[in-house]
């Protein structure tokens, strides 16, 4: 699961992605506990839908963006990331709240989805991989990917938090636990790397989410009741500075 050199030559543009390293795992699960809670914020703070809305917009002008980008650049691919996580977060649960359907259904549901986009991405370019993200329309499946895999994750983790009883804290137990399955299994059981990935990659979305919303629901739900609103940017400040530090070395080696 470390980044390897690409192994075909006649593909277009420079590599859109970042490189798989520790500090790209730690972002991410950073990331989707910003997801959760500002998710929640702005539900309590103005009306869902317009809140919806706005996330939906941002999100398009993002990936507008960073689909026209000619390279990789960490602060424009994080912000998209950030993005996608608050309006994946959101998309789940309006299905949940809004449409009335169980988590137990829409973790079902988004898994076939995560699948046929796999199914149709892999049919199409004979890759899953993302170390050879540079073309427009491998960008296009791996941004579809990281959207259903972020509320596929809330699903899942809102399944395990609520409908199965384990509690904010017990669940992101549980998938600390399970998200060392799939490196382990690449390591030993010589799964497939690709695979390996992407399965950490959508248990690192119910795992941050977890602990985050763990920090910050009241004691009534299970949480510490720190408060979404400050948990977020205590969150967003950390991913700030990593991300900050990622651009400098960047930047340095150019």
């Amino acid at each position: 699961m470390t980044t390897a050199k690409l192994a075909e030559s006649g593909h277009r543009g420079a590599a859109k992605v970042p490189e798989i390293t520790v500090v790209f795992w730690v972002i991410k699960v950073l990331t989707t506990g910003v997801g959760e809670t500002t998710s929640d914020f702005l539900a309590h703070t103005i009306d869902p839908v317009i809140a919806a809305g706005l996330a939906a917009v941002a999100l398009a002008g993002s990936l507008v963006v960073q689909l026209r980008a000619r390279a990789y650049s960490p602060v424009r691919y994080w912000v998209t990331v950030l993005l996608v996580s608050v309006f994946g977060t959101m998309a789940a649960d309006v299905a949940h709240v809004a449409l009335g359907v169980p988590y137990a259904v829409s973790t079902a549901v988004f898994a076939l989805a995560l699948a046929a986009v796999f199914l149709m991405w892999h049919r199409l370019e004979g890759t899953l991989s993302i170390h050879d993200i540079r073309t427009p329309r491998r960008e296009v499946f791996y941004w579809l990917t990281v959207g259903v895999t972020f509320a596929l994750g809330t699903a899942a983790g809102d399944l395990t938090a609520t409908t199965l009883g384990l509690g904010y804290l017990g669940s992101g137990v549980v998938f600390a636990v399970v998200i060392a399955v799939p490196p382990l299994a690449w390591r030993f059981a010589r799964l497939d790397a690709v695979a390996a990935f992407w399965a950490a990659y959508v248990l690192t979305r119910p795992l941050g989410a977890s602990f985050a919303d763990w920090l910050g629901v009241g004691p009534e739900r299970g949480g510490l009741g720190l408060g979404t609103g400050p948990v977020s940017l205590a969150l967003l400040l950390v991913i700030a500075v990593l991300v900050g530090c990622l651009a400098a070395v960047r930047e340095k080696a150019r």
